[in-house]
């Protein structure tokens, strides 16, 4: 069997188990609050925020439209930076001992407060949004990059350098493919957090978006639509999740022969 036939196999496998999974889940929802016979202020049936949905379609899909724009550029700024940062400090100590430190301060201010300054510098646009996800981002990566890269086998360095490799190809060749199991678990992580930094984005003030359907509902103490809000910022985040660890399995491929 070829890499490729087996790449699918698994990735169908994959498809189909999460599917069962989530067939499960829904039964066990559905049953529980009937035969528990929970009142909808605390528990709605997964059948009745469905319906909710398929009502006013045009709701959520706008608003999870926006929301995934505004998640997926905050972290695809937030990877190329924190994989430039990781590059930068593994390249020159100095630098990381100046910067990383400010970059550790910057990770405790509270979100809440960077996303104010945010929209008041940017107004309530995307690209606002987006920068705060990028916030909730980079950080992770840039870790993650720098252990990875620290990682490698001194020896393996050694060797490379005996044959005349540059510094350029050594970061080429060597310590971005030896770091890549570490980057993709902060993407891993990063593609949750800039789905957090987008919603609370849109908290600030907006007229689109999955935040905003939240606090509508919530102000209105409208609970199926709140659930229904909730159900599809997890359909969002667990489809933003499963395309990453997929990209995991293509471009780290090694790990699954060793």
């Amino acid at each position: 069997m070829s890499r490729a036939s087996a790449m699918f196999r698994s990735c169908t496998l994959t498809v189909l188990r999460g599917a069962a999974a989530i067939l499960v889940a829904a039964a066990l929802w559905e049953g529980v609050v009937v035969a528990g016979n929970i009142k909808p202020y605390y528990l709605p049936r997964l059948s009745d925020i469905v319906m909710s949905i398929v009502s006013v379609p045009d709701a959520y899909i706008a608003g999870f439209l926006r929301t995934m724009s505004e998640t997926l550029l905050g972290f695809a700024m937030g990877v190329v930076v924190g994989v430039a940062n990781g590059v930068l400090f593994k390249q020159s100590r100095a630098l990381r001992e100046v910067i990383f430190p400010l970059f550790v301060i910057s990770q405790t201010i509270p979100v809440i407060a960077f996303g104010a300054v945010v929209v008041l510098w940017f107004g309530n646009t995307i690209l606002a949004k987006a920068l705060i996800a990028f916030y909730l981002t980079f950080f992770p990566v840039t870790v993650n990059t720098l252990n990875g890269m620290d990682a490698v086998d001194k020896r393996q360095v050694d060797l490379l350098r005996s044959f005349g490799a540059t510094r350029w190809q050594l970061l080429f060749r060597l310590e971005l493919p030896a770091a890549l199991p570490q980057i993709f678990v902060a993407l891993r992580l990063a593609c949750t957090l800039s789905l957090l930094g987008a919603i609370a984005g849109e908290w600030f003030g907006d007229t689109t978006g999955l935040g905003v359907l939240l606090l509508q509902a919530m102000y209105n103490e409208q609970v199926i639509a709140l659930w229904a809000a909730i159900l599809m910022s997890g359909l969002l985040g667990t489809s933003f999740y499963g395309l990453v660890a997929l990209a995991e399995r293509r471009v780290v491929f090694w790990r699954s022969e060793l």
